[in-house]
């Protein structure tokens, strides 16, 4: 890019030099020319500081950065001195900065031409004028890619040439503000964040019957959470294990809950109980487990949900015939079996 400018800018000085000053044509082409090229530049330059006060405000204003100046032209092999600092603060400095050289420099410019009728700088920024914008590394980003979206981090973007804490190596020199030498400090990598109970039991039911692992969920439950119910939709943990029956290690779920004190009489958004999860995902041992622990008497397949239908209903319609079977022998001999259509699993909620 440097090149490029250099070999248009010269001729350009001497051309601009031989243009006629006292020419009034010559001059208001070259105040139009002028004129419309800064416009749509101030336009640029004011975009891409809004553009950049939305994403440095945000959630990775307050990641650490290493930023190292340009290149010295004079001393090529120089030694870089990376400064720390954050990316919404250096972001916005550089925007700033970005607006006023732009304001600055148009004023300049005007202000010369209007009291000492120099017009070399009129033709000169008519044409270098988008070359020195593009010439900044974030006005080009924003420019040409647009600003940072959701999937986007300062990482990907690379706005200034910028460094991270395990990219440094020995050989880079570390600066605060005041240009004093630090030493950058490896910090430890952050502990994942603890996973809440809730979380812990959806990530139980996202897991899905074939894959699911109780082993989080048994080491989480304990007396205060047995019956706990989800924030959105009053799922507690007897619903999930029930509704993955399927699973290894089912059972023993169910029989902890019971000893933990579950009330398997909870229903959840839907008026669902346990049992109605059972039914309706085909949960065969998760039914028979129920039952085993709960009892019949408990009057689980009796209850309705907000649709006015009960776990055989439910079971029916989801064409899971062998949960049918069980809960139609408790009328009878209060037992029942069969393997479990895992074709019903996952799909409600």
């Amino acid at each position: 890019m440097a090149s490029t400018k250099l070999m248009i800018m010269l001729p350009l000085m001497f051309a601009a030099r031989k243009l006629d000053g006292d020419d009034p044509s010559i001059v208001f082409m070259l105040r139009c020319s002028y004129g419309i090229v800064q416009f749509f530049i101030l336009l640029s330059v004011i975009h891409v500081y809004l553009c950049v006060q939305r994403f440095a405000n945000g959630k990775y204003k307050d990641n650490i950065i290493y930023v190292a100046p340009p290149p010295n032209p004079l001393d090529p092999d120089a030694k870089k001195q990376y400064k720390k600092t954050t990316f919404g603060e250096h972001a916005s400095s550089t925007a700033r900065s970005l607006v006023t050289s732009t304001i600055f420099g148009i004023c300049m410019t005007t202000g010369l031409h209007l009291y000492k009728g120099m017009i070399v700088g009129l033709a000169m920024q008519s044409v270098m004028g988008p070359f020195s914008l593009f010439e900044k590394k974030l006005a080009k980003a924003i420019l040409l890619q647009g600003s940072m979206k959701e999937e986007d981090t300062p990482k990907s973007r690379r706005f200034f040439d910028e460094k991270y804490l395990e990219e440094l190596d020995s050989k880079d020199e570390i600066v605060d503000g005041q240009g004093q030498v630090i030493v950058a400090k490896k910090e430890k990598a952050a502990k994942p964040a603890k996973k809440t109970f809730e979380d812990i039991l959806l990530d139980t039911w996202d897991s899905g019957e074939e894959k699911v692992d109780f082993t989080a969920l048994l080491n989480a439950l304990n007396k205060s959470n047995v019956n706990y119910k989800t924030k959105e939709n009053g799922w507690t943990p007897l619903m999930i294990a029930a509704g993955l029956g399927g699973a290894k290690k089912s059972g023993v779920v169910i029989k902890k809950l019971k000893e933990l004190g579950a009330n398997a009489s909870i229903v959840d958004g839907d008026g669902w109980n346990a049992l109605h999860w059972a039914a309706f995902h085909g949960s065969v041992k998760g039914a028979e487990c129920l039952l085993e622990n709960f009892g019949s008497a408990a009057g689980l397949q009796d209850v309705k949900d907000k649709e006015g239908k009960t776990p055989v209903e439910h079971a029916t319609a989801e064409k899971n015939h062998d949960v049918v079977k069980v809960l139609e022998a408790i009328s009878d001999a209060g037992a029942g079996g069969g393997l479990a259509d895992k074709d019903g699993l996952r799909k409600r909620k």
